[in-house]
Order: C-alpha cells, then structure tokens, then sequence
C-alpha cells in the first residue's frame, strides 16, 4: 500500500489544450501571467505547516513528466488543480494521470468553472473527490487537516458522503482578511519571472509581473462570472500592497507589475495612501491598473503618474448605451469619454477593454463601438469575444438570447461560442477581424506602436524573436480581412 505524505499537495495550473499547439497559441506568445491565486494558496498553506508545490503548465506545456516524477517521488496526498472553463476538461485529463500513477491520491478541483457548477462537476466526472467552492486557502487547509470522517464540517466543500450523497456544506461564512495572507509563493513557480510575460507592449521594462490587492467587484454586470467571490469586495491595505511591490523588486528584481484588480480605485484613500508611500520611498517599480470612471479624477491621476502608474485600462465593454444598459453596465459614455482624456493629460497611456458578441449586439451597435473606440485618445485595446461563464448571470438564460454551443475548450474569450439572436458566426468573425485592422492601421496606433521601440524595448524584442508566428496568424486570417 502506498505510504502517502498527506501533509503534502501538489496544486497544477492546467494548459487548457494540447502541448503541441502551445508553441502556435498567439495569446500565449504575447502573454504569460503567474497563476497568482495557486501562489497565494501555497504560500498560506506554508505558513499553516502543509508543504505545498506547483507545476503550471501553462507556462511550461511539456509538463505531464514534472507531474508524473513529482508523484512517483513525494507521494503527496492530494492533487489540487484550479481551472477556468477552457481548461477544465484538461484538469481532468492531469486527474486521470495522477490516478494512473496513485491510485488511492485525493483529487481536489477549485476556480471559478467548479465553484460555479459544484455537485454537478462531482456527479458528471468521478475522478474528482473534493470541490472547493470561493476562496481555496482556508477550505483547502481544512480539508487536508481533517480526517475523512471530518470533512462533513469544512465550509465551501462539495463530496460524496459515506451513502454516496453528493454534498455541499454551502458557502464560508467568513472571508479571509487578505492583509493576514503571506506574500504569493512566486518562488514555488518553475523559472518565475523569467518565463511569465505580460502582455505585449503593456509594460516599460522587464523582468516585470503581475500583482492582485483586491478580490470581487461591487458592481453587478450581467456578464461577469461572480461564482468565486460572489458579491463581495475586500483589498488590501496601501502599506500591504507597497510592501509587495517593494519585495518583489528586491526578491526577484521586478521593474514593473500590473495590478489585476477589477476595481483599483474603488476605495480612494487607498489608492492616495499607496500613491504617497510609492512618491515618498519609491521602489524602482512602475505599475498598471484598471479602474471604473466613476472613481477617478485629475488629482488622482496625477497621484498615480507620479507613483509611477504607465498605463490604465478601463471596461468600456461597448459603444452602445442601449447595450450597456441591458447588461447593467451603468456607465456613461459621455463621462468616460471625459475621464479618457484626464488620463492622456495626466500623462498615462490608455487601455480600452472591449467585448464583441454580447446578447443584444446587432451590426449596427458594433459600428457604434468602433466609431466611439477610434473617436478616443486610446493607446490600445483588447477586444474579447463574449463567452458566457456558468458563473455569470447572463448564462442561466443564455439560449433564449442566441445560440450557444457550450464546448468547454473552446470558452476562453477567444471563439465566438456565443451567436446573438439575428447574427452570424461568420459576420461576426468578419466584424472582430475588420475592428482589429481598422484599429491597427490607423496613423496614431502606428505611430504609438513604433514608440515603443524607446518605450517598451523589450516588447520589440519579443514581437522580433516570434514575428514569423505572428506573421502566420495575420495570414491565416487573410480572408477575413486581418491583412
């Protein structure tokens, strides 16, 4: 019988596809960020006595002997693996490897695809033992601390009683104070920061990485996956965050971090008590982040230049106020066309986020959008294909609304999974393709894209070394008017 280690746990960043195709995958050439979450487990984990070890295998695709030689030669008790939609069926595929080589080892699945779907996931895919439904640190340490006969007990668990009863012991009833949690364990994460790349042209220097000082978001979009933090919004302290900006450049020699948080601004004495700490005893570090209109104004904004803040984005989503609308997205278009511009005179570069395919989206709002995108002083933007998550609020009912093809793989915000009722696949693969090229060619993107060969040098560098990849999307594309 195998002897296991239980206070022993890998957790596994899953690829999401096969390893042969991540050399081809655009997305990832231009952007490799640390699986901040797992990190953060880890380290919390450490300090509570349970050693905890982590193989991403996004950043390192040829991953499955790494997994294999880890289990063979520690013997931990449990497997963790934290997966998107698109990476889920992946994260069942490493559980099925992990079995293959311990048969008796506990299988633990969290993130937001599992959180929201929870018994379901343990019915429909038995290779599976636990869910960790929200927030993994304390319901993970629980769990792996408890005895079997235990675990009725742990808050935020989906299992299979002893009658063979899938069971959730429902929702934690208190959130964990995020300043009371380590720094992430970025040393556990093979080749860190040298192999994780934040997206291109989005930084001024590198090595550089990614920061998150919050979790949840106020706010109730329609299309936003709630599954894991639900309704709630906690941050971290201004003396926290400075205190990780300042050990991750004296750790690991970062030079500048994005700040991965919904809603950077939302509490403005923060952000004021950070931006004096980053004025006053600066780091060496510039940063990024995204805020709502609604919480930014000049003053701060120069704040923000001044702590080293290089580029905001900001959630435009759509350039129809009627589409907004019907998703709950209450912004003002005319207000964030005018915080837009206080960014540019605050001296900081512009990001707009943007969703094509929404329910309700018709050509004609689509046009909206790109005349209110090019009529704007953006420097540059991300444009997603809609994807409705199982924890998003649109989703419950989402076929009423177009069709739907609900391929797992294939949910990344990458595919048009999603049609809108009067749509087309092939008018809306169309429209992406002539919104990117019409952003792209315009003499001010050229212009703001050439001056990152002084501005972000090492951008270029990576955009060189893999042009011919590039250079082979742009073609594949060709009849969609990409080139």
């Amino acid at each position: 019988m195998t002897k296991f280690n239980q206070k022993n746990i890998l957790l596994v960043h899953p690829l999401g596809y096969r390893k042969e195709a991540a050399g081809r995958d655009i997305a990832r050439l231009a952007n490799i960020v640390p699986p901040i979450g797992l990190a953060s487990i880890a380290s919390y984990l450490g300090r509570e006595g349970i050693n905890a070890d982590i193989i991403d295998c996004y950043a390192m695709p040829d991953s499955d002997y790494f997994i294999r030689d880890y289990l063979l030669t520690e013997k931990p008790g449990f497997i963790g693996l934290s997966c998107t939609t698109s990476s889920f069926l992946d994260g069942i595929r490493i559980a099925g490897l992990a079995k293959s080589f311990l048969p008796d080892i506990k299988i633990v699945f969290g993130g937001p695809h599992v959180s929201a779907l929870k018994k379901r996931v343990l019915k429909n895919f038995p290779v599976i033992d636990f869910v960790v439904v929200g927030e993994g640190e304390q319901t993970l340490t629980e769990l792996i601390e408890k005895s079997p006969e235990e675990v009725d007990s742990v808050q935020g668990l989906v299992f299979q009683d002893a009658k063979g009863e899938t069971c959730f012991n429902g929702y934690r009833t208190k959130s964990i104070n995020l300043d009371t949690i380590p720094f992430p364990a970025y040393e556990k994460l093979a080749g860190y920061p040298k192999v994780y790349k934040l997206p291109i042209f989005n930084y001024p220097k590198a090595p550089n990485s990614s920061c998150i000082s919050s979790r949840g978001c106020p706010y109730a979009c329609s299309y936003c996956d709630r599954s894991v933090f639900r309704r709630s919004f906690r941050y971290n302290s201004a003396e926290y965050m400075y205190e990780h900006v300042k050990y991750l450049k004296r750790r690991f020699g970062i030079r500048h971090v994005i700040f991965y948080d919904d809603q950077f601004t939302f509490n403005r004495q923060r952000i004021e008590d950070f931006t004096r700490m980053m004025i006053d005893r600066p780091p060496g570090v510039t940063f990024n982040c995204a805020v709502r209109a609604e919480h930014i104004d000049l003053d701060l904004l120069r704040r923000l230049k001044a702590a080293g803040c290089w580029m905001i984005s900001l959630g435009i989503e759509t350039g129809d106020q009627d589409l907004l609308a019907q998703h709950h997205r209450n912004v003002n278009l005319n207000l964030l066309r005018e915080k837009i511009h206080l960014i540019k005179k605050a001296g900081i570069r512009v990001k707009g986020l943007l969703m094509i395919g929404l329910p309700g989206e018709t050509e004609e709002s689509i046009n909206k959008t790109m005349d209110y995108i090019f009529s704007l002083p953006v420097d540059d933007i991300n444009l997603a294909k809609f994807t409705p998550f199982p924890g998003a609020p649109v989703y419950e009912n989402i076929h009423d609304l177009g069709e739907f093809n609900e391929e797992w793989e294939k949910m990344d915000c990458m595919h048009f999974q999603f049609i809108p009722n009067g749509m087309t696949k092939e008018r809306m693969e169309e429209l992406f393709q002539i919104f990117y090229k019409t952003h792209f060619l315009r003499p001010r993107v050229i212009w703001n894209y050439t001056a990152m060969l002084w501005r972000s040098p090492d951008s270029w560098s990576r955009f060189i070394i893999n042009i011919a990849d590039f250079l082979n999307f742009a073609r594949s594309n060709k009849r969609l008017g990409f080139t």
